[in-house]
């Protein structure tokens, strides 16, 4: 197995690609810890820590670990990362998919969603590889991962959607920053993004219902993409902005067609490409 003994701790899998990419790396042989705020069932939101754990704990040997944490607050960050070092052991691959959207327009745009966004997107992201960095440190083939795309300058990304485009390329920017400063621990620090809209909660409740999610790919497109990624030697894959077909295709993998949620429809390019 791949990731046998390997200790990887996702935040925001609890449903959507955090959750795609934990049972992917499961089923693999890794332990799974995976970091979430949801730990009841929501009326609009699939799954909580603990029905993800029992999925993610069908899929493969490992020890599964769920952990209600919120990462806008470092004492609940670091609570996370201790309790997964004191079960597992240490840290080897660190996923950072929890994110907040909102495609507003500036003038639409409150204090509350914009603080929701940066304090999770861009303050949360980078206090989550903080406190997990000693531990990447000690670790075999390190990586951090950020689920966050391509730093683009183009003013169309930015005008519709200011706000939320500053704190997905905050996250970026922690991904070009690290690379260079954790290059001397041979940490890998890489960001990975979908060519197409995916098929989760946040596509279907906030940006086009089901003609969207008919027109996009399964989660599980970007769980085998971040595999990839995560498998390559940390020395030399790392300050990487990875689109998910392109990582497959560098493997061999061309044939996208079960991706698709509906074959028959053209596919939607997400935000950023």
């Amino acid at each position: 197995m791949l990731f046998e003994n390997k200790n990887v701790l996702i935040t925001g899998a609890s449903r959507g690609i955090g959750k795609a990419i934990a049972l992917r790396l499961a089923a693999e042989g890794a332990n799974i810890a995976i970091a979430a705020k949801t730990i009841e069932p929501h009326p609009r939101l699939e799954g909580t820590i603990f029905s993800a754990a029992e999925e993610i704990a069908k899929k493969g040997p490992g020890k599964v670990l769920p952990l209600q944490a919120d990462i806008r607050f470092e004492d609940s960050i670091q609570q996370a990362v201790d309790t997964t070092v004191q079960a597992f052991g240490g840290i080897d691959i660190l996923v950072n998919n929890a994110s907040a959207i909102s495609l507003t327009p500036t003038e639409q745009t409150d204090a509350k969603k914009w603080d929701l966004m940066h304090g999770i997107n861009v303050r949360g992201t980078f206090l989550v590889c903080k406190a997990c960095i000693p531990h990447l440190k000690e670790a075999n083939n390190p990586h951090i991962l950020n689920l966050s795309p391509p730093l683009n300058m183009d003013p169309r990304w930015f005008a519709p959607h200011l706000a939320y485009t500053m704190s997905k390329y905050g996250m970026s920017m922690v991904i070009f920053g690290l690379a260079e400063e954790l290059r001397p621990y041979r940490i890998a620090a890489n960001a990975l993004w979908p060519r197409t809209t995916i098929a989760t909660a946040a596509v279907e409740n906030l940006l086009g219902g089901d003609f969207l999610i008919q027109r996009s790919r399964t989660p599980e497109i970007v769980a085998e993409a971040a595999l990839h990624i995560l498998r390559r030697s940390s020395i030399d894959c790392s300050g990487n902005f990875f689109i998910d077909e392109q990582v497959l295709a560098e493997e061999g993998i061309t044939d996208l067609d079960k991706y698709a949620v509906n074959p028959s429809h053209k596919l939607m390019n997400d935000l950023f490409i």
